[in-house]
């Protein structure tokens, strides 16, 4: 197994998590309103999807997800609408009126959520099949793969998690008293820019 492409491989990674995308705003989001704990639990879904995608790619989903473009729009489609129901879903809690009394969705929720929106995000597997391939050498085996998709998924984890620990900060302010009903109001309409922006830009 070459590693020698590793280094370089990790920094190309860093450099393309560091640019916005619906993993950031939603996790930015999530944690703002809802607290670390919440987003930290997102995060742990999140890397667990990418886990399973990088898995997929290594195995040859990536591969066909490329040779078939009405199952990457399949796919596509489903996470935008999974993106909306978590937007309706968030929209609601603001309307209750214990909203602001306590914790939003449970961690295993916010887990899974962030599980679901991965699995159904065909960017992680176009990534597996666009970029990695260039830091692979020839005649690269099932182990060449499987240690940058693991690579990947710790990069991405490291941002998503400084993210979180930042974005949390805010609680405080946001997500307690009257704020909390804006706060998730806002959380919901960024949701559907995310799912938006996800349908019109992959």
């Amino acid at each position: 197994m070459d590693l020698s492409a590793l280094p370089a491989f990790v920094l190309t990674a860093l450099l393309i998590e560091l640019t916005p995308g619906p993993n950031m705003a939603w996790l930015a989001l999530l944690a703002a309103t809802e607290g670390r704990r919440a987003g930290f639990a997102a995060v742990a879904g999140v890397a667990l999807g990418l886990s399973i995608v990088g898995l997929l790619a290594a195995l040859g989903l990536a591969a066909l997800l490329q040779a078939q473009p009405v199952l990457y729009q399949a796919l596509r489609w489903a996470g935008c609408l999974y993106l909306l129901w978590i937007a309706i879903d968030t929209w609601r809690g603001a309307e209750t009126p214990e909203a602001g009394a306590g914790p939003g969705a449970s961690g295993w929720t916010q887990m899974r959520r962030g599980l679901v929106t991965n699995l159904l995000n065909p960017k992680a597997a176009v990534f597996y099949i666009t970029v990695l391939p260039g830091f692979l050498p020839p005649g690269a085996m099932f182990a060449d793969v499987s240690v940058l998709s693991l690579a990947y998924v710790a990069v991405a984890t490291g941002v998503h998690a400084a993210l979180v620990i930042a974005a949390g900060t805010a609680t405080g302010w946001l997500a307690h008293g009257p704020r909390v009903r804006i706060t998730r109001r806002l959380m919901a309409a960024a949701l559907v820019a995310v799912a938006l922006w996800l349908f019109f830009r992959t």
